[in-house]
């Protein structure tokens, strides 16, 4: 036997010998052939160019040179008066020692381009290649290298190669989802380079080539470790938590076997689990039953690989030359610095556009240099019958499509079997019966009221929704009720599950911005939310019950349910206020008509006065018996009628007597009846005027769309609304306008339209209809426009999306959501707000506020004047009293000079009476004074006296002439003083 050996190698060295001989002088000929026989064509280009190969082992040189061989005489590739020529040495796992070969056997000889590859084993043996060839931009064909690095045009500047890198499995695994209909998934990778790229590749991929979102999948949770690791139960315990159960692994063969190990110690590789992975990772030797990895076609065959890139590097001239593209000499000496290599740039970018059928598949390449439309087998570990080894089964392909011109997803799903070693597929997920659920305050759908100190717990219709400050990181309890709590709980009984409820932590329903983020692959620009809506992207949430708007940026993101409200965008603002005013009854008249109607009222009694003064039958004597006769109208009466006629009073005296005064006032009557039937027919009219309208049209109104109009209008910052705006083209300049003014919440807004400081509020239908149902000096104006509907937000691919859009299907029919309706939203005020606008307008104290102040100023007035009546009345009694004294004194004094004049008259006739007796010639008051004074005259004692009452003062005296003596009483021309009794 071991002689039989020994002849059988002996025999295969002789015939490997023989082939290598014949090899040689095959290109040997071929080198004759050309140099005699071809003919240049014209061109600026070398009649010879120097592939060098950077090889990996004695096999794959042989092959190299046989390929360059057989590349000369294929004309399709090689245009006339062109030669290749081969260079090739051995890579070293050393860099430095590789670096210096390159240098001195390749680019000595003046290479247009470099084959490299390595061995499994190495590291990044190529990486010196690439740094030294790249310097000079001279192209590098990497026939082995996968690693996410070489992208990197940064660094390798002129690195392409023939295999895809690793992270480009990432493309097949959304390919693989897609056919099983898995969107929700873990990803576990490790923290190097090509982890952090497969997981970028993965999510970018996912986002711009699936627009359907019903099958684009998700990452649920992000597993990342580092390499070499030696424990993963911690990171299991993540991934036990979580909804998804399947999980995409991209680690190397080392960290997969302690992945494997950990997941079947925790149950993770049992039914239900779903594991797909790389090619490192499927060549661990305790991948689980039922694992679903993938292996690269042609991935370790090195010979068809050098074919490929050599045709691809002569493919790439030959463009070159057809474009009469200049291509200078290639580098020679690494010693000398020199300048880039410009033709090398050019021949790398001619690389780039390469497409051809090699022997490894449609080659073709992308931006960086990467291959693309590379095949693969889809491979499924089963375990046979009887036997307690693994295998690896191929159960489909992923291949290029010709006919397409795309990649393709081919299954048998018949031959797969899953983790637990089944043949039944499992779900994916799994459903998790307590969820919890975020709100937002919002009337009547929400009512937020914060736990006092001394509560225990919420009352009977209300649930505890605790407030979480991302800001602060403080929590505070509130107690919620409204629409959605009850939905909530009926939702909850239904489809039976348990939740926590919790308030929105920024308090707002949310809205996206655009992020640069930077991944392995690039920089992508990213839609961040926040709000309910950012809770339930990251998946902090399972549940949105809230009166939350459905429209397309936020189903992009998240899942909903069917509306269980329908609604629309309408503007809410203040009635126009009443133009009540204390002189609200002078209205139908304009302040000119009153003017003058008060000046005819005095100008007609003057005319009246007037008429029936200078009239001769202005007066007449009455038919009574007394004989006497009435005066003519005085001005007084005259202004007392005038107005007596205009207001419409019982005129009881002082009416006109004359026949002309009398036509007059006929008219005057006429013209008072009209006066006051235009005005009550006015005041009418007014009432009907006055009613309040609105004063916006609706959102199609010239003052919103205006915005040189002094009208504020505002919505809420980042909600549904708002985006309503910003997709509207046609309402961009408005949105410029209101983007200002926008609230934090509605309630702002709300309250300073009721404050008059915001002119029109623009939401949604529902919550303004409450508002006007509630508050009947609020209304809505115009149509309703952007209709859509309220729904719950659910996480992308949620279990429970159907079962919660069935369940409000059911209270549709059911009548339960217009129960609802009737009691959060209406609550009965509607119909009061709608008998109001229908009934007639009436007089309220505000229209006639005037009349009473009138009426009012009339009593005060009348009142006012009283009183100086009194006074003045007092005075003139007191100054009557006065007058009637000094009348009485004068009286009496007159009386008095009267009654002395009498005396003396009477006394003088007495006196020439005596005269004429006795003749004695005697005056009358001497004799008037004897008989006075008895002094005067002893011998008279006669007892005659003046006047009444001189008798008892003539006998007082005489009884006291011995003590006094008087003088006498009366004096020739003496007179008593009576002058102070005259006032």
């Amino acid at each position: 036997m071991g002689a039989a050996k020994s002849i059988f190698h002996m025999r295969n060295r002789i015939r490997s010998y023989a082939i290598g001989k014949m090899e040689k002088l095959l290109l040997l000929l071929n080198v004759f052939f050309i140099a005699v026989c071809a003919q240049r064509p014209g061109g600026e280009y070398p009649s010879f160019f120097n592939i060098g190969g950077v090889l990996s082992n004695n096999d794959s040189e042989t092959h190299f040179s046989l390929v360059i061989a057989h590349l000369n005489f294929d004309q399709t590739y090689v245009p006339r008066g062109v030669t290749y020529y081969d260079k090739t040495i051995r890579i070293d796992k050393n860099p430095i020692k590789t670096a210096l070969d390159v240098c001195k056997h390749l680019i000595s000889r003046r290479v247009y381009a470099v084959v490299v590859s390595h061995e499994p084993t190495g590291d990044l043996s190529p990486a010196a290649v690439s740094y030294t060839n790249g310097f000079y931009q001279i192209p590098i064909i990497g026939i082995s290298s996968r690693d996410a690095a070489f992208s990197d045009k940064n660094i390798h500047v002129s690195f392409l190669r023939t295999v895809p890198p690793f992270y480009h499995q990432a493309d097949v695994w959304l390919e693989m989802l897609s056919h099983f209909g898995y969107t929700k998934v873990i990803v576990i990778h490790s923290s190097d380079t090509d982890g952090r790229a497969i997981l970028g590749r993965f999510q970018t991929t996912s986002q711009t080539n699936y627009d359907d979102i019903d099958v684009r999948a998700t990452v649920e949770s992000i597993i990342e470790f580092e390499p070499k690791l030696e424990t993963f139960t911690e990171n299991l315990m993540e991934m036990k938590t979580a909804q998804s159960r399947v999980y995409l692994l991209y680690a190397s063969t080392e960290d997969s076997y302690v992945i494997f190990r950990d997941a079947a110690q925790n149950n993770l590789t049992e039914a239900g689990h779903i594991w797909i992975v790389t090619e490192q990772a499927l060549q661990a030797n305790n991948t689980p039953i039922g694992v679903l990895g993938l292996k690269l076609n042609n991935s370790n065959s090195e010979n068809e690989h050098i074919k490929d890139a050599i045709y691809v590097l002569a493919s790439a001239i030959k463009e070159m030359i057809t474009h009469n593209e200049t291509i200078t000499e290639a580098p020679k000496d690494c010693d000398d610095t020199g300048a880039v290599w410009e033709s090398g740039k050019r021949m790398f970018n001619y690389l780039k556009t390469r497409h051809i059928k090699g022997e490894t598949g449609h080659v073709a390449f992308d931006s960086n240099g990467d291959r693309i439309y590379a095949a693969y087998e889809v491979i499924n570990v089963q375990q046979p019958t009887m036997s307690s080894a693994r295998k690896n089964v191929k159960v489909g392909s992923f291949f290029y499509d010709e006919e397409k011109g795309r990649m393709r997803l081919k299954i048998n799903d018949t031959m797969l079997i899953w983790p637990g070693n089944t043949e039944k597929k499992p779900e994916g997920i799994m459903i998790p019966t307590h969820l919890k659920v975020l709100t937002i305050e919002e009337k009547p759908f929400v009512y937020v009221r914060k736990l006092l100190d001394d509560e225990i717990d919420c009352e009977d219709d209300e649930i505890v929704c605790p407030h979480f400050n991302s800001t602060d990181g403080n929590e505070k309890d509130y107690c919620c009720k409204g629409y959605c709590i009850d939905l909530l709980k009926a939702l909850a009984q239904r489809i039976n599950f348990t939740y926590d409820l919790a308030l929105s932590p920024d308090g707002q329903f949310g809205h996206y911005q655009l992020k640069n983020h930077t991944t392995g692959i690039g920089t992508s620009v990213k839609k961040e939310w926040n709000g309910l809506i950012g809770e339930l992207v990251v998946e902090r949430a399972d549940l949105i019950v809230a009166p939350l708007t459905i429209n397309p940026e936020r189903a992009e993101f998240i899942e909903f349910s069917k509306p269980f409200k329908y609604q629309g965008i309408t503007i809410l603002e203040k009635k126009p206020s009443r133009s009540s005013t204390l002189v609200s009854f002078l209205q139908p008249f304009s302040n000119t008509l009153w003017i003058l109607v008060m000046v005819s009222v005095h100008v007609v009694a003057l005319v009246l006065y007037l008429l029936d003064r200078f009239s001769p039958f202005g007066r007449f004597k009455l038919t009574t018996n007394d004989g006497t006769e009435e005066d003519a109208l005085n001005l007084s009466s005259a202004i007392w009628f005038a107005w007596g006629v205009l207001l419409n009073s019982g005129i009881g005296e002082g009416t006109p007597r004359s026949f002309s005064a009398r036509v007059l006032g006929m008219v005057w009557a006429g013209f008072a009846m009209i006066i006051v039937a235009s005005y009550t027919a006015n005041l009418a009219a007014f009432l009907v005027l006055e009613r309040p309208k609105t004063k916006l049209s609706g959102i199609n109104d010239a003052r919103l769309r205006n915005t040189m109009e002094n009208l504020t209008c505002a919505t809420v910052k980042g909600s549904a609304v708002d985006m309503y705006f910003r997709r509207q083209v046609e309402l961009s300049n408005m949105y410029r306008t209101m983007e200002a003014n926008n609230y934090d919440t509605a309630e702002q807004a709300i309250q300073d339209v009721k404050d008059g400081k915001l002119m029109a509020f623009i939401w949604d239908s529902s919550r303004l209809e409450y508002e006007a149902a509630k508050d009947c000096e609020l209304v809505t104006a115009g149509e309703l426009f952007g209709r859509s509907g309220y729904g719950i937000g659910l996480q992308k691919g949620s279990p429970w999306t159907d079962a919660v859009t069935l369940a409000i299907l059911d209270f549709h029919e059911s009548g339960f959501m217009e129960s609802l309706d009737k009691e959060w939203i209406f609550h009965g005020n509607i119909q009061q707000c709608e008998q109001f606008e229908k009934t007639p307008n009436t007089l309220g104290l505000k229209n006639m506020a005037g009349v009473f102040i009138l009426v009012g100023a009339g009593i005060v007035g009348g009142i006012g004047l009283i009183i100086i009546e009194v006074i003045y009345k007092k005075h003139q009694i007191k100054k009557q009293k006065k007058l009637e004294i000094a009348r009485y004194a004068a009286d009496k004094w007159r009386g008095t000079i009267e009654k002395r004049k009498t005396l003396r008259a009477s006394l003088a006739m007495q006196r020439q009476y005596n005269v004429g007796l006795n003749s004695v010639s005697k005056s009358i008051s001497q004799a008037v004074d004897k008989n006075r004074n008895p002094k005067l005259n002893p011998l008279s004692r006669a007892p005659e006296r003046a006047w009444p009452g001189d008798l008892e003062i003539a006998r007082n005296r005489r009884n006291n002439d011995q003590i006094y003596k008087p003088p006498p009483r009366y004096m020739p021309t003496y007179a008593t003083d009576v002058s102070h009794l005259v006032v």
